[in-house]
């Protein structure tokens, strides 16, 4: 793997698709593919951020050199944002290839380049999050399985920890007992949500104007560090809604997403 801003050679993959990895030293120039504005856009400038805060926990983020969602991030399980116990595995937290880019085989390249970099590094598999259907920004399950990655452990909320092991003695990871079921003692709204998604950036503001506005209580917390994260009461963190103490959902919403959800 090259370093800095250096393509990587097309014949480690089997497309022709050329892709990049983003570093300290070029981050400031490259696109990020879930947020291709300008750098002043917040959604970028607060994504940038978080990423730069996490490179010298390892994280990688590999990119198609075209604009638009084609990447995959990953990082050392145990720096993982996530109440995992999966010492010594790589732990991806976005896998994306979408609109034009599906179909030509971009999503095997980023997943076999993730494995070759994650055995060069001496992991000893990968973890990711899904569920048994697919939903919105979790890693679909049929393609995950067709990879060769099993169920190892699931919330009651129906997240699922998935894992691809580099060996059969490899030891099976899991999530951690806060949150294998979760539940908060908060009545009212409450999002748990961190920095790693830049849509974040835009729309919680949104959420905690409209809320206020329409008199919805409504909480949010900003996860803001590694052990918040990983002690968090919810598989997700990059963004989970709870109602009333019961989890509801991952899925990032507008003002009018959100109106309709509590039937308003």
């Amino acid at each position: 793997m090259p370093r800095r801003s250096q393509k990587l050679d097309k014949s480690q993959f089997n497309s022709i698709m050329e892709y990049i990895k983003v570093t300290k030293d070029n981050l400031e120039k490259e696109h990020i593919c879930c947020a291709i504005s300008n750098n002043k856009d917040v959604q970028v400038s607060s994504k940038k951020t978080w990423l730069s805060e996490r490179f010298d926990d390892g994280l990688v983020f590999l990119k198609s050199v075209e604009r638009g969602k084609c990447f995959i991030e990953y990082i050392p399980a145990e720096n993982a944002w996530n109440p995992i116990l999966a010492k010594g595995y790589m732990y991806i937290d976005c896998l994306w290839v979408s609109g034009s880019f599906k179909g030509h085989g971009y999503s095997n390249d980023l997943l076999d380049e993730c494995i070759r970099d994650s055995k060069e590094k001496g992991r000893i598999g990968l973890c990711i999050l899904s569920t048994a259907k697919k939903k919105p920004f979790l890693a679909d399950p049929k393609f995950l399985k067709h990879k060769g990655f099993s169920v190892c452990d699931e919330a009651d909320n129906g997240i699922q920890l998935w894992y691809l092991p580099f060996s059969e003695d490899a030891k099976i990871p899991c999530f951690k007992e806060c949150a294998k079921h979760p539940h908060i003692e908060e009545s009212g709204y409450v999002l748990y949500y961190t920095s790693q998604c830049p849509f974040n950036g835009k729309y919680v503001p949104i959420l905690e104007t409209i809320a206020k506005e329409n008199s919805i209580p409504f909480k949010t917390i900003h996860l803001q560090s590694k052990a918040e994260a990983q002690n968090a009461p919810t598989p997700i963190t990059t963004y989970a809604v709870f109602h009333d103490g019961e989890y509801v959902t991952n899925e990032q919403m507008n003002d009018k997403r959100f109106l309709k959800m509590i039937g308003k």
